[in-house]
Order: structure tokens, then sequence, then C-alpha cells
């Protein structure tokens, strides 16, 4: 027996070649266009640096970062209520997720930053007691719309990732006398993790740009920041780029961290599958032959 190593031909994919031109020529045509177009360019980078709109940078995190935050602990507690054995609890997590997840986002704004008309005062026993107008500010009537929207979405996701995980395994765990809470922190929450930080890295983007809808009572956010610089010299397009430049940037910074989780759970296999691929095509293809 021996062995001769078969030539590897490779293919003409003429197809990508010629995808590939139209797409660079449409790429120079647009950069050619921007040039000359009517934009002051060299004023966008010292707008980026105004301090109205680095305090609409800061607004614009602060507001999608705790709106996020507290969307994930209310989701994680509607998608086990959504999950309980108590059909009490199963009707309102499905009720509550109909209503927050039906209404736009910006009509829930709305409806928040107006709450005083229906109720001037808002009263808690022994708690609080106070106007609504002082209590529910433009930024508080933002945060309470963006989070409970998203709480909503949270929850389906988070009861998605939990129904992913096999349930031999919550059953093995309560065998050997695990508890509920102990079963869902160390059993299944570590898996579902795979499954609920993809969706969740992306509704995080999805509440970054979400916050412009903020502007629209009065919130002093990234457009809301542009709007106000060019109210005054009137260079709406630079003014829009300069905000369009940050968001760019914050999302940039979100998709990296969501990078990073996804590989410390495990939810990003594509690297060592791809390694994998690239090893198996090197290996020369080989014939036997008897001599």
């Amino acid at each position: 027996m021996a062995e001769t190593e078969l030539p590897i031909v490779r293919l003409r994919h003429w197809g990508r070649w010629i995808a590939g031109g139209v797409i660079l020529a449409m790429l120079v045509l647009l950069g050619v266009a921007l040039a000359n177009a009517r934009i002051e360019w060299p004023r966008v980078p010292e707008f980026l640096w105004y301090q109205v709109m680095l305090t609409g940078l800061v607004n614009t995190i602060v507001l999608a970062v705790f709106s996020q935050g507290v969307s994930i602990v209310l989701g994680i507690v509607v998608a086990l209520l959504r999950r309980s054995a108590n059909p009490v609890a199963r009707w309102f997590a499905g009720g509550y997720i109909w209503l927050f997840r039906g209404l736009p986002v910006l009509l829930q704004i709305l409806l928040w930053y107006n709450l005083a008309l229906v109720f001037p005062v808002i009263e808690i026993p022994l708690l609080l007691h106070a106007q609504t107008n002082t209590v529910i500010s433009a930024f508080t009537a933002a945060f309470l719309g963006l989070a409970l929207n998203e709480s909503a979405y949270m929850a389906e996701i988070v009861r998605a990732g939990l129904n992913s995980v096999d349930l031999g395994q919550t059953e093995a765990a309560k065998a050997i006398g695990m508890t509920p809470v102990t079963t869902l922190r160390r059993i299944v929450l570590p898996q579902a993790m795979r499954m609920i930080i993809p969706p969740t890295g992306n509704d995080f983007v999805n509440m970054l740009k979400g916050t412009s809808m903020a502007s629209v009572i009065g919130v002093t956010e990234l457009i809301h920041a542009a709007n106000n610089i060019s109210s005054s010299n009137l260079l709406v397009m630079e003014t829009l780029l300069a905000a369009a430049g940050w968001y760019m940037v914050v999302v940039t910074i979100a998709g990296l961290g969501q990078h990073q989780l996804e590989r410390a759970f495990g939810a990003d296999r594509s690297g060592g599958m791809a390694r994998a691929a690239k090893a198996l095509r090197g290996v020369p293809m080989k014939r036997r032959t008897r001599v």
C-alpha cells in the first residue's frame, strides 16, 4: 500500500469577487457624496466636547444602565412567577407581560410624565405624601417607561433561558437535597445564562438608543443636547453627527462587554468551532493505492 496526496484545487468564487467589487464601489460613491455634501465636517469633532453634549452622554448612559438593571431584576421575578405552580402568580405575570410589552415605549413614558393629571398627590401611609410632579420628574418618567417596558421582554428572555435547562438536572438536584433557591442559583441559572446573555446584550444596545425617546419630555440626553446646540448655530446635521458619534462609541463598548460575558459563560462557541474547522481544512487529503 502506498499513499499519494490528492491535489487540492481551490474553487473560483467569482460571485464573491463581483459582490465585493459592487460593495466597494457603493462605499466609494457614498464617500464622494458625503465629501461633497453641505456639511461642515471640521465642526463635528468640536461639538463632541460641548458641555451640554457631555451632559447628554452621561444622562444617556445612566438612564440606560439603571433602566436595564431594574428591568433585569423585574424580568427575573416575573419569569419565576410565570413558571410558578400558583395560578394567580402565573396569571399576574402573563398580564404584566401582555400590558407592558403591548404598549409603545413612548406612550408609556408620556403616561408616567402626565401622571399628575389623574393623581395630583402620591400618598403611601406612613411612608410618602408628596405632589406627583415632585416625585415623577422627566428623568423618573423616562426611567419608569423604559425599565417597565424592557422588564416584560426580559421576563420572556429569562423564561426561555430557564426552559432551556434540562428538567432532569433540577430533579437530580432535588434528589440530593438541594433547596429550590440553591438549585436555581447553582444549577439552573449558570446554564441558562448561555441563552440569556446574547439577547440581553442586544436589548441593552436597544436601550441605549431608546433613551433618545426621553428627549420628547425634555430629558437632556444626546438627541436633546444636539437639538439645543443646533438651535443656536443652525448647524443641524453637524450636531446630529456628533451625537451619532457618541452613540457609536457607547454601543461599541456595550458590544465588547457582551462579547466578554458570552465568552465567560460559554455562550460564544463560534471561536472554538472556527478553529476546529480551520484545523480540519489544513489536513491533506490522501488516498491509498495498491502496489
